[in-house]
């Protein structure tokens, strides 16, 4: 075998044992809301961030396919299906898909795109929760309980949005400079 075919297969082999790895990971992560219910929320936004490692060693194909094996595999192994959902809906792909919107040079308009794609996200979980999952609402509450919720969600969305800017320029400035020594 030349030396560049071992290149080559060597390049696949680490693409697909990183890539393994991060799944594994985000599995694991995903699987803890089975554990500890209250990560629910978290346990999604964390294994979309995980995603972020494939993103920064092999590019955003691979970490595409990995995102579709940890949602499929998700629907299967883990026990919390909102947080899968919320995992496949949003979370998993909005850490891929943010470096697109960060090129809209408008900050008003970029702001206002990716909460525009968040607002469409809680209307399609919600409606998935209820009417697929089966889960209760709030009838009674939802004249005033829902904008309450959804303010809280926005807030938390902007919390994310910062901590995905600082955990990138952590990745890339201090973890993978130690990494690659």
């Amino acid at each position: 075998m030349s030396s560049e075919k071992k290149r080559h297969a060597m390049r696949i082999s680490y693409r697909v044992a990183l890539g393994g790895i991060v799944a594994a990971l985000c599995l694991v992560t995903m699987f803890l809301t089975g554990i500890a219910p209250m990560l629910y929320i978290a346990a999604p936004m964390v294994a979309g961030v995980l995603l972020l490692i494939l993103v920064a060693e092999v590019g955003t194909s691979w970490a595409l396919l990995t995102y579709v094996a940890v949602s499929l595999l998700s629907m299967v192994v883990t026990y919390d299906k909102e947080a899968t959902l919320m995992f496949t809906l949003f979370f998993g792909y909005y850490p891929l898909l943010r470096p697109w919107m960060n090129r809209i040079s408008f900050r008003p308009l970029q702001l206002l795109a990716k909460l525009i794609l968040f607002q469409l996200f809680l209307v399609v979980d919600y409606l998935l929760t209820i009417y697929v999952l089966g889960l209760p609402t709030f009838d009674e509450l939802a004249g005033w309980l829902l904008p309450v919720l959804d303010v809280g969600a926005v807030i938390v969305f902007l919390i994310y949005e910062a901590s995905l800017s600082g955990l990138t320029d952590f990745y890339y400035h201090v973890i993978r400079r130690r990494l690659m020594r």
